[in-house]
């Protein structure tokens, strides 16, 4: 599957909700798309959660 499909995919659904459940529909759908984009990534093992809380927490190190 090609990015292009992928992104009509889910443009699509982001639209459906949108127009099934109004602003917060469409905005929860976002958020829980970020959220599964980000757990999607760490079980990839691109994203490491643990320097991402503590960047979020401030206690980044420059190591």
């Amino acid at each position: 599957m090609n990015m292009t499909v992928l992104g009509i995919g889910i443009g699509a659904f982001v639209a459906f909700m949108s127009f099934q459940f109004g602003l917060w529909g469409f905005l929860v759908s976002l958020l829980f798309m970020g959220i599964g984009a980000l757990l999607g990534r760490a079980a990839d093992g691109k994203l490491d959660l643990r320097s991402v809380w503590d960047a979020v927490t401030g206690r980044r190190s420059s190591s």
